[in-house]
């Protein structure tokens, strides 16, 4: 039998503003799918967990004076979720734009063989989504942007 709390080595924890409509809003821009929503007796999320893939991301409110929505701080981020995408980048990317999100760069190939676009959620959030579209070699990369690169996938 498969273990419900079983979770991947990382995962990430967004702070909202209104964690409702976070958790609503990113099923219907994303596609993530709740997995776990604690309400208090106010129906207020104090926690939500959501999946997508093999990965999960934690919502929650602003509960603590260490949390904060980028909303609440001038649109400033600590952080940029990314979300690696076997397949579908541009119809991804066109599902959260008619959801309301603000593309911030349009899908484009990467010099490391990824289609990516960063798109930011309502309250300000940044997320790259990317999908693999070919194999590059570390020195094809280091050719392409003059870098030196140590380590590869």
């Amino acid at each position: 039998m498969e273990d419900p709390f079983r979770r991947p080595s990382f995962g990430s924890s967004l702070f909202y503003k209104d964690p409702r409509a976070a958790v609503a809003w990113l099923e219907k821009a994303f596609g993530f799918e709740r997995s776990m929503v604690i309400s208090d007796a106010a129906g207020t999320i104090v926690h939500a967990e959501m999946q997508f893939g093999d990965g999960y991301v934690m919502i929650g409110g602003e509960w603590a004076a260490f949390t904060a929505s980028p909303a609440a701080i001038g649109g400033k981020n600590t952080q940029c979720v990314h979300v690696q995408l076997g397949e579908g980048i541009d119809e991804h990317c066109a599902r959260a734009r008619g959801a309301g999100a603000l593309i911030q760069q349009e899908p484009s190939e990467q010099f490391y063989g990824d289609r990516t676009y960063r798109a930011s959620d309502p309250e300000g959030h940044v997320w790259t989504f990317a999908q693999s579209v070919r194999r590059v070699a570390r020195e094809e990369a280091e050719k392409i942007t003059g870098l030196s690169i140590d380590g590869w996938h």
